[in-house]
Parts: C-alpha cells; structure tokens; sequence
C-alpha cells in the first residue's frame, strides 16, 4: 500500500497501476486517507480523469533520478530525435505573448490580435469582443481559443450561437485553427442519448461541441445536464441575444447564466453588445464577472473595465490598407405610378377608429405599422391588412366597424397594383439590366443579395425575378428565419459555391445577423429600406467585412410621389440612409444617432416621427441630436481607451516563435516514415505544394474520428495535409465552389501545430521509449568526450495543477564536473541535435550509462536550484498581482453587500444577502488565490541525454 506519511498536493506525478497521472486534488476523507483526484500523463491513459484513493493503492511518488538510462541504436538517432520532439511540443506557454495565433489559416491584421492579447494579460479569459459588423470577431474568438488550447487550457470547448450560424462558425473554427467542433443540433443530441445509459451526461460524449441557442434553450432536462457539465471555455455569438431585457430574463438569458458558471473561459462576440439600458449591458458584464457589479442600475466605465474590446473600421483604418475596400453607396430614385400614387392618396387621407386614443407620436399606430409594409410592397401591405381585416370582422360580424370599409378599399387600390406599376420593384430590373451595373446572370462568381423585411415581399420579388430575368427556380433562391437550421445553412453555403447555379439571394433580415455571403458577391440592394439604424449594419455587414475581396456596391431603392405627406416620409427615409452613411464614416457606430442601441427602440422612434408629420429638417435635426442620458454603455465601451494600460492603441503585441527541432511538415514526415516501418503507415511528399499524403490506416482511422469533425474526415483513405498557409487559404475558398455534389470542406487541411494529428503522432512518439526510460545519444563532432548534456524539463503548478512556470533546459557537466545551464534553444545549437544526419556510431558502452547515471541525483540539484531563479522571478512579478486582485475583490465585496444592505429593512433579508455575498467573493478569492499562487514543489523529468563520443 502507498506510504501514508506522503503529502500529496496538486500537480505531483504519482505512479499508479503502472501509469504515470498528475495529481489535480487531493482531499482527505472521514478516515485521514487521501482522495487523489488525478488526469492521465502517459500516451495509454492520457488526459483521462480517475480518483484513487490512497489506503486501496499502490502510489509512487515519481523521482526523476530513479530512471533508466539507455542507448539509442537507431539510425541517426532518429528515435530520440522524434520522441524528444513530441515531448518538447507539448511545452505549455506560461507568459502572455502570441505563440500560435498569428500563425492561422488566415492574414491576420494587427486589430484582430489584440483581443488576444488583451485577454491573456488578464488572470482570467472572460471578454467580450464587442468589434463592428465585419471587423473578424469569429476569427479574434478563433484566436484566442488557439492560445489557450496551446496552454492546455482548451480540452473541453462549448460553442453556443444561432441556428444559421453553426455550420459557418464550425467551418472557420477547423479551416483556419484546426479547432474540431462537433455540430450538435437536436437530431443528434438525441441519437446520443439513445446510445447511452439514461443518468449519463450527453455533453460528456464530446469533448469540442458547437450548439444552437434555441436547441439548449427548449429542452429543460438540457440544465440538469449543463449544471453537472463544465469546460475549459465557451464562447457565446450574438451575445446580445442573451443580455437581460427588463425586469423580465427570458429563456436564452437564463441559460447563458447558467453557462457562465461552467467555465474559467468564457467569450462573447457581438457586434451590438447593448441596447442603450444600463441593466441590459450589465447583465452580460456580470455574465463574465458577477464580482464587477454591485448595482445594475448605477455603474461606471471602471466597474467593467477590462471585460471587452470594441473597434470599428475608423478605429483600424491605419492596419487595413487594401483589407477594407471603401464602399460604393448609391440611392436609386424612382417615382411612383399613378395606381401607387392613387393607393397613396386613399392611405394619407384614412383615418382608423382603432387608433383613436392611442397616443400620436408613440410609434404604436396600426396606421403606421401598415404604412411600414405599405413601403416594403403591395403585396406585404396586402398581408397586413387581410390580418386585421380578419380579426375585426371576428369581432364586429355585422361589418359595422368603419375600419373594415377603409382597410378594404385600400386593399383594393392596392390589388390594382401590377408587378408592371411596382415603381420600386421595376427600378430593380432596371438597374439588374443596366450596363452601367455591369451584373450578368452568367457569372457564377457575381451575385446578388436583395434584402427586405417583410416575407410577402421577399415571396414577390423571387416569383417575378424568375419570370422577367428569365432564370430558373434554382437560380433565385429565399432565405428566411422559417427556415429550419439544416435548409437554412444549406442555401447560405450553396450561395457561396461556384458551382450553384443560384445567382439571387432575396433574403428578409434572418440573414442580417452573422453570415458570410460576401465569397462570391460584392453586390447588395435594399429593396425597402428599414426603420432601423442597426438593422442598415447589419445587413450591409453581409457584404462588406473582412475578407471581401471587391468594392462592396451598395444600392437603396427610394421612391418619390406627388402626395405630400407621403413624399414627406419617403423622404425621411432617404434622410435615414445619408445619415447612416456619414455615421458610418465619421464615429463607426450610426445606432448612436438615435441612442436606442436595440432595433425595435430605433424603429419606434422612427415610426413616432412619421406619426407626428416631423419635417425634413426635425427628422435630420433627431438624427443629429446628442443624446443625454445618465449612463451611455457605448461611452463605457469606449472609455477603455482612457487609461493607458487599457487603451486600444495601447495594446502592445508581442508574438513569438516557439523552437522545436524541426517544421511541422517534416517532424510528421520522420515520425510517419519511421513510425511506419511497423505499423505499414504509408506516407508521402506532395509533388506540387509542401504538404503530404498520408495513408489513413485502422488505427489512424480510429484515432482520427475522435479529433476530426465527421464533416472534415476524408472519405477516401488518403488525408492531404500542407503547411502552405496561402495554398490552404485558397483550397477553402476553393471547398465553397465545388461541385455541388461533393463535399464544401477542403480536400487538403492546413498542417500547424494545433492539427489533431500531432496529437495522435505525439502520443505514439511517447511510446517509442518506456515511461521509466530515457534516451542516450552518442554525439560526435559538436560535442567533446567527457561532456554530458541532461534535457530537461522543469514546471511549477499552481494549486490547481496548471503549470505557471515550464521550462526545458539542460544541465552540463565536463569530465564529471558541473558547468552550469543552458536553455533548450542553446542546447540545440550547441550540440547540433536537430541535425538530421547526426552519425549514431553505437559507441556507448554500459559502462558509459552506469558512469552518466551517477550524475542524476545531482542533475536533479542543479536544475531544482535553477528552477528556484524562476520561482522568485515569478513570486516578484505575480504577487503583487495577486494582492492587488484580493484588495480589489474586498473592496467590490463592501460596494456589494452596502448595495445589498441598502434593499432590504428585515434583518433577515439583509442577513441572507450578506451570506449571499459571502459566497460568492470567497468563492471569487479562492479561484484567485488557487490560480495565481505557485506551489514550490518543482517537478523535473529528464527527456533524453547528449554524451560526447
């Protein structure tokens, strides 16, 4: 049985069942023996999670001196060279620079870095990245999951976002970063859920899973579920959609609540993060950190202080030369018809009972709601009408209700109404037409979006469409939120392929929220234009955003007729577009203009504008205004910007190149060749572009299908691998326009450090020497007779058992004598280890191991007492840190309970708040406290030694 007088503590290396696991917590139980929670180390048993429990075990503490030196008989020491590599790249960064990132399929420019960077120098990852529409915040989330997955920080990832957007949000997670998502929608949840017993956790099955709001948010069992689940990180799309709303927290809120409990990480991405109400914005800044806030009605730019990162294209126009094409904007005039005109006049002179006593200028009038479809289309405004014509014909069924008389004359005026006297809609084929416009239908890499807000319109203009362009049904396609997520996902990726035939997108505002539609189009038009500032964003954010590659051609249709009070508001709607437009260039943010920061705030103003007749110049002079108001989240936002530290343009970043002994591409080449001579692993060099085809076997099948999204596993059984950034940038862009037949994921992945397969190649290099075994190579010519090199890695945990400190080094010694450190990256220079044809001359004897393993015991005092510089260097830098976040969250702690205290009058209340509060910053101080502060109990392995021969 183990040695009960052992003091286990996390991040010690134990040997149980003949497998090497790490300690993360160590409880004592009723009867003074210990609970050993631990995660698996060696390739067998790696990252798996077991307790043991020590008075039923046999437990070695693993000591770095009790191991087997032994020669290395390959060929140019081939086997080292490869199990030192898989072992040195399994290092864990522990500073707060860019190690991997800026390294992705993609052009990073500089701005999308900075979240990154910005949330590493911060003891937790909770940010939301809060950029304009087309900024990259889906790549900057990319980003820094990268970072932490290089930490060790991102085994487990949850992704929740809408249902259009899983699949675009899983394909730029695997094509740029390697990250492999499962796609979880409710057909698959509940297939695995039949496979499993019914106590088991279906969100245990995977390890990386993206999800649908709707989906989690539908199901209660999902929270029994989720409140026993926890991940290293999750990541929230369109945060904005869980943001508190009133007083009222609606199913998507309290779920992301929820959620935000589950993980150290957590990161969430929008581009309109708050709707102009303090408490709105403060439930999502209390979602990252419940501790920043005591009063959600009552807070400052400091309370929330590096919780999010916000940019818009004025702020980054410095990094974005070429990257952003300035957008062509034009307003398409057209004048009414005369049955439009006379439709016109019927509604400007309709007074409606129903809205008597409502209150003018409120933006509530049906008579204004009609109005809105009225300018979408005949057709919308139709549909409008029979709605309310059914309800009070329901009520008043002896038709005495004058509305119903009204309502139905305007129906008809509309009825009247042909395709051929549509003004707007002829303008659009007109300008489809038009030479000038320099739009074919038979160019499969020019198409169109067509937005409008209401269906029945979007229902006309695909009809019509097809007949008058003379295209078939595939070619013009809707798009619309009745869609489900499979058909909806299907026509955005098909939009995006060359070889779909489909060359119109007429698409209400769904597709405004989130999609890329800009591989392929360049081209949008506004057929109505809407009565929101956001919406405008948007929409137009489809188009132009990062990485379209033309001149975004931007197009509003506005009518003109010659009744004055609808030409008044026609006109005001042409206002609206300029004002967006020079909002747009000039602060970054047109939703300020009107300080609502959410679409139906906007659109009631607009409406009470109509309703109270404003003037060209009062609806000019409302967008202009500045608006007063006690607390501006989007003044929060941007006063990050005021202290230094915390200034956007202040954000230093620092990338770095991680050593290893050789480049992606070759290190899997050697070990596949050599791990091959065995296992028949066929591997071979591309001939056009750096890269490899593997031949995939059994076991590289099964391993594969664990850490490759089902989606992206080749079908055949070669997998195409290139370390070729711009090779593979050009295969995804590819993968959209293939034939429609295959599949949309590139045929050949992006081979970096992140891919999967240095996972599996990793573990099986780990294998290649016994777990109580290392490595001797014979070095000739870089290294003289009587030098000894020991490689070595050296790391302090945290109390949580993440390592703070890793460090690989090597310990000299010449003619038996110590000589003093070297690190890693000298040690490779010196002895000329990642040479590939390094002579193994087969000269070591026994007698030179038994000689060189004389020295481990003092190897191990000498790199403790090196490691011991780090952890002073590390205490100096970080526990100020530390004490700074404990005085911080004890003084958060008294703003809390003074808040708390100041509710209530019973004494019971008050008590039960403050035991609230107590709970909740102990819990706070003890994530602090177990995360920053180091346990001195270094552990030290020894990876290979280097003996001059």
């Amino acid at each position: 049985m183990s040695d009960q007088s052992v003091k286990y503590t996390p991040g010690m290396r134990v040997i149980i069942r003949d497998e090497e696991w790490m300690i993360k917590k160590a409880e004592k139980n009723t009867l003074g023996n210990d609970a050993l929670y631990c995660t698996g180390i060696t390739p067998l048993i790696k990252d798996r999670e077991a307790i043991f429990l020590s008075d039923l075990e046999d437990i070695k503490v693993v000591d770095p001196a009790k191991v087997k030196l032994v020669a290395d008989d390959s060929p140019h020491f081939i086997k080292s060279q490869i199990y030192i590599e898989s072992q040195w790249r399994q290092k864990l960064p522990t500073d707060t620079k860019i190690h991997i990132g800026d390294k992705a399929c993609m052009d990073p420019l500089p701005y999308q870095l900075e979240p990154a960077q910005f949330a590493l120098r911060k003891p937790r990852q909770r940010i939301l990245i809060a950029d304009a529409v087309g900024l990259g915040k889906t790549l900057e989330a990319g980003i820094l999951m990268s970072e932490l997955i290089a930490r060790g920080k991102g085994k487990r990832i949850l992704v929740v976002t809408v249902k259009s957007m899983m699949t675009q949000f899983q394909k730029e997670m695997w094509n740029r970063f390697t990250i492999p998502l499962v796609r979880l929608d409710s057909a698959r949840i509940q297939k695995i859920r039949a496979s499993l017993p019914s106590n088991y956790n279906p969100f245990f099955y995977y390890d990386k899973t993206i999800v649908s709001v709707d989906t989690l948010k539908r199901d209660v069992e999902y929270r029994t579920h989720l409140e026993n689940a926890y991940w290293d990180i999750i990541v929230i799309d369109e945060a904005q959609n869980v943001a508190r709303r009133g007083d009222r927290q609606a199913q998507r809120s309290r779920l992301a609540t929820l959620l935000a409990d589950r993980s150290d990480t957590m990161i969430m991405l929008s581009a309109t993060p708050h709707d102009g109400h303090a408490e709105s914005f403060a439930s999502l800044m209390k979602m990252l950190d419940p501790t920043a806030i005591a009063n959600e009605k009552d807070y400052t730019p400091d309370d929330i202080k590096g919780l999010f990162i916000r940019r818009f294209k004025k702020d980054i126009r410095n990094q974005v030369s070429g990257a952003f094409l300035e957008r062509k904007v034009k307003l398409e005039q057209c004048e009414a018809s005369t049955r439009e005109e006379y439709a016109y006049d019927i509604f400007a002179n309709m007074h409606l009972v129903m809205d008597e006593g409502k209150t003018k200028g409120t933006g509530q009038l049906f008579k204004t709601s009609l109005e809105k479809s009225l300018f979408s289309s005949p057709a919308a405004c139709i549909k409008s009408i029979e709605e309310r014509l059914k309800k009070l014909r329901k009520k008043y069924e002896d038709g005495s209700m004058p509305d119903i008389f009204a309502l139905e004359e305007l129906k008809e005026a509309l009825t009247q109404i042909t395709d051929k006297d549509f003004s707007r809609y002829q303008k659009l084929l007109s300008i489809l037409s038009d030479s000038e416009y320099g739009w074919h239908a038979g160019a499969s890499d020019d198409r169109i979006v067509i937005f409008t807000e209401r269906i029945e319109t979007m229902k006309f203009l695909a009809h019509h469409l097809k007949e008058d362009l003379h295209m078939k049904d595939n070619q013009v396609q809707e798009i619309s939120g009745a869609m489900g997520d499979t058909e909806l996902q299907k026509i955005v990726e098909d939009f995006g392929r060359e070889e779909s035939p489909m060359r119109i997108l007429v698409a209400s505002d769904v597709a405004s929220e989130g999609l890329n539609l800009h591989y392929l189009s360049h081209r949008m038009i506004h057929f109505d234009i809407p009565w929101s500032l956001m919406v405008f964003q948007q929409r137009n954010g489809r188009i132009d955003r990062y990485g379209q590659a033309k001149q975004p051609d931007i197009r509003y249709l506005v009518e003109t007729c010659k009744n004055e009070d609808m030409r008044g508001d026609l006109r005001n709607l042409e206002i609206l577009v300029t004002k967006e437009e020079q909002a747009q260039r000039n602060i970054g943010d047109p939703s300020l203009l009107l300080g609502q920061f959410e679409i139906e705030g906007e659109e009631l103003i607009i409406a009470g504008a109509m309703e109270n007749d404003a003037s060209e110049e009062a609806f000019s002079e409302m967008l202009s205004a500045d608006k007063e108001e006690s607390f501006n989240p989007l003044e929060a936002l941007l006063a990050q910007a005021k202290p230094a530290e915390e200034s956007t343009e202040e954000i230093q970043v620092n990338t770095t190149e991680d050593e290893t002994l050789f480049k992606d591409i070759e290190y899997l080449y050697r070990a596949l060749s050599y791990l091959g001579q065995k296992t028949k692993q066929p591997v071979e060099k591309l001939k056009t572009v750096s890269g490899l085809d593997i031949g995939i076997t059994d076991d590289m099948r099964k391993r594969l299908n664990a850490l490759i999204p089902e989606e992206a596993m080749p079908t055949g059984d070669h997998l195409l691998v290139s370390d070729n950034k711009q090779y593979c940038m050009n295969e995804m862009k590819n993968s959209m326009q293939k034939n429609m037949e295959e599949t949309a994921w590139p045929t050949t992945q992006y081979l970096w450090k992140q891919h999967p397969l240095f996972t599996w190649i990793n573990d099986k290099a780990g294998l290649l020497f016994k777990r109580d075994e290392v490595p001797v190579l014979g070095i000739q010519n870089q290294m003289q007779k009587g030098e000894v090199v020991f490689i070595t890695n050296g790391s302090f945990p945290n109390k949580k058992s993440t390592s703070l400190i890793d460090d690989w080094f090597g310990v000299c010694y010449k003619n038996g004598q110590f000589t003093g450190i070297v690190s890693m990256e000298e040690l490779v220079q010196i002895t000329g280890l990642a040479h590939t044809d390094l002579v193994n001359a087969g000269t070591i004897s026994d007698d030179n191991l038994s000689d060189t393993a004389a020295f481990l015991e003092d190897a191990v005092s000498k790199a403790k007492t090196y490691l011991s510089e780090d952890l002073k260097k590390y205490r100096a830098k970080l526990d100020p840190l530390l004490s700074e976040e404990i005085n911080k969250l004890a003084s958060l702690e008294e703003k809390h309970k003074y808040y708390q205290m100041s509710l209530f009058e019973s004494e019971r209340k008050k008590s039960e708040q403050e035991r609230k509060v107590d709970e909740l910053f102990d819990k706070f101080e003890k994530w602090v406290t177990e995360s920053l502060s180091i346990e001195d109990r270094p552990y030290i392995r020894f990876v290979a030694v280097l003996m001059g021969v």
